[in-house]
């Protein structure tokens, strides 16, 4: 009896023990609830909300790049694309193989995608597929619920409708580089946005990107947009059109006239009013719509091995002797410091000599008497020889400077060459060594150490015409007006023997680029000024046998042939500028490219004003 008393007593004890501890395990159950439910709802509504709602990205049209007509060389196209959102997938493969069955999928791209998930976690989307055509596009939508984790994107990829013609200029758009990306705002991380990289695109990238918005949609468990809220919507601002001073046109024309099989060079057209460049081109060219849509590896690479450089803009970066056509800038030099008389004539017999060294003429049997219009009809050397020896190396540095001759312009292409201009301090400083004289006579037909740029020697000759301080422009907007360029700090007198020097290389028959009938062949008197840079060392056994033709040489020791030209020759419009890189003869090869160039120019010229007397012009373009 005493035991069973003991067990009721224990069974009293444990129950209350356990009684309690259930109720005090209720009571804080209960708190925990009523503190969730109740105190702390607010929050967790608003967690709840959070996962039934997502915010997404709305990313700006890029602004346009427009010609000084408003004609579009840069624009925007509907581009159809799949993403890929890693925190709703389960089982990326048989993801992957469904959709490889809808859409082509190469295994290279499947590999791709797989490092990208495995990179980027559950952070940020991927992109499956770009420029889509609508069939695909669609075929996919409709297949979207056996897709988890596939999302359709529907947004734009830049479009270049000229291709190559402008490519050197505007450049392209790419990828954000990672580097760039990281720790970038929510814009460059977004799997479709692109950036400038090169050109224009590149420089005034800022300007053209615009600004993103932000749209808030519900979605559901599978995470995928049930609804937008179109009252909680932050809209994209579109970025900024730019508008340049190239005509579509003339440009074309220009990239046409420097084109055809193993040519390559560069042109630049320069409007006279205010420094406008018109056609800037380097060829060969690109096509930058492969790199806005993403270049295959294979034409990448075709690219930076071809040796006539398509990716290289010779305009603005390439370096070349200016040859014969620094010959003018050596004449008004000469003239203003009192070195030279027009009427005198000095005895050219090929061959000037200089201590132990001879100096050679192009002419092997020399151009006799020569005063100093018919040394630049001619392009005499010897005349030029002995006009830079009286003028020194000083005073031809500071007259290269004063044409435009060692500055880099800045255009916004973000790229450019100064070029070079020597002297003494410049060799001593670079080779520690003295300036020869011999050196002198070298620069003074423009060869030897100086270098330029075709945009240099298209500013030299503008100013040569228009005897003020042309300063070139690509931008719209950014010139100096007309009457605000200063004047060129040489006398009229100078200007005007350097012109009739140059009006005679083209239009008497004995100049070196002699057109007959003139520049249009209706009589239109012109001026011009060839040039041929020799890139070879031509011994003194090769000169006293037989001196190789350069058609004789591998390409790469081939001259550079060069031409410099204004017109009309009297209240002149455009100046040209024009190289073709191991063309031989600029009287051959050069002169008459650019003379195309000039021509059509000038008709456009003659059009765009009838155009606007007649009220047809064109006008902006609706986005």
């Amino acid at each position: 009896m005493a035991r069973d008393d003991d067990i009721a007593a224990k069974f009293t004890r444990r129950s209350i023990v356990f009684g309690t501890a259930g109720f005090l395990g209720f009571v804080g159950l209960s708190a925990r609830l009523y503190q969730l439910q109740v105190l702390e709802s607010g929050k967790y509504r608003g967690l709840s909300e959070e996962n039934q709602f997502n915010y997404h990205l709305l990313v700006p049209s890029r602004g346009r790049i427009l010609d000084r007509s408003a004609r579009i060389l840069a624009t925007n196209i509907e581009n159809f694309g799949l993403l890929l959102m890693p925190e709703q997938v389960t089982d990326l493969d048989a993801l992957l193989s469904r959709l490889s069955r809808i859409i082509p999928l190469s295994e290279a791209r499947k590999a791709n995608i797989r490092k990208s998930f495995a990179k980027r976690g559950l952070r940020a989307p991927i992109r499956v597929a770009n420029n889509m055509n609508w069939a695909s596009f669609a075929r996919v939508n409709l297949w979207l619920p056996d897709l988890p984790g596939i999302h359709p994107d529907v947004g734009e990829v830049r479009e270049y409708p000229d291709g190559s013609d402008f490519a050197h200029v505007i450049g392209y758009v790419g990828r954000v580089p990672p580097e760039q990306a990281r720790g970038a705002g929510a814009l460059l991380r977004h799997p479709g946005f692109r950036i400038g990289r090169t050109g224009i695109e590149r420089n005034y990238d800022l300007d053209l990107r615009g600004n993103p918005g932000a749209l808030k949609v519900e979605v559901n468990a599978l995470g995928r947009t049930v609804r937008e809220l179109p009252d909680i919507r932050t809209s994209a601002a579109a970025g900024q059109d730019l508008q340049l001073t190239l005509d579509k046109e003339i440009q074309h024309a220009a990239h046409m006239a420097l084109s055809g099989p193993d040519i390559s060079g560069a042109a630049c057209l320069i409007d006279l009013e205010k420094g406008e460049v018109r056609a800037l081109v380097s060829t060969p060219s690109y096509d930058p719509n492969k790199f806005a849509r993403g270049i295959s590896g294979a034409d990448y690479k075709a690219l930076l091995d071809d040796p006539l450089k398509p990716l290289f803009n010779k305009a603005v970066s390439g370096t070349y002797p200016p040859a014969s056509c620094f010959k003018p800038v050596i004449a008004m030099a000469a003239f203003d410091a009192g070195l030279a008389n027009p009427r005198e004539r000095i005895t050219c017999t090929g061959k000037i000599k200089l201590g132990d060294r001879e100096f050679h003429c192009w002419r092997r049997r020399g151009h006799g008497r020569v005063n100093l219009n018919g040394a630049l009809g001619t392009s005499c050397d010897v005349y030029f020889y002995e006009m830079a020896r009286r003028l020194g190396i000083e005073r031809i540095h500071d007259a290269a400077l004063k044409f435009g001759f060692g500055q880099m312009f800045d255009l916004g292409l973000g790229t450019g060459s100064a070029g070079l201009v020597p002297n003494a301090a410049w060799k001593r400083a670079r080779f520690d060594l003295p300036w020869a004289q011999g050196e002198t006579l070298i620069a003074g037909i423009g060869q030897g150490y100086l270098a330029s740029t075709p945009l240099q020697l298209a500013v030299m000759t503008a100013r040569i015409a228009t005897g003020r301080n042309i300063v070139p422009t690509l931008v719209a907007g950014t010139a100096k007006p007309a009457t605000e360029i200063p004047q060129l700090d040489f006398s009229t007198n100078a200007l005007n023997i350097a012109r009739e020097g140059m009006s005679s290389v083209v239009n008497s028959p004995w100049g070196t680029a002699y057109v007959p009938n003139g520049l249009d062949g209706k009589n239109m008197l012109w001026a011009g000024k060839t040039g041929t840079g020799q890139v070879r060392r031509i011994s003194q056994a090769e000169r006293k046998n037989r001196i190789r033709k350069n058609a004789e040489l591998k390409r790469e020791l081939r001259d550079h042939a060069l031409f410099v030209g204004y017109a009309p020759f009297f209240n002149p419009q455009f100046a040209v500028s024009l190289i073709v890189e191991h063309g031989g003869g600029g009287s051959k090869e050069a002169a008459p490219r650019a003379r195309k160039i000039l021509n059509f120019a000038l008709q456009q010229q003659a059009l765009k004003v009838a155009r606007m007397a007649a009220g047809t012009a064109p006008t902006e373009v609706a986005r």
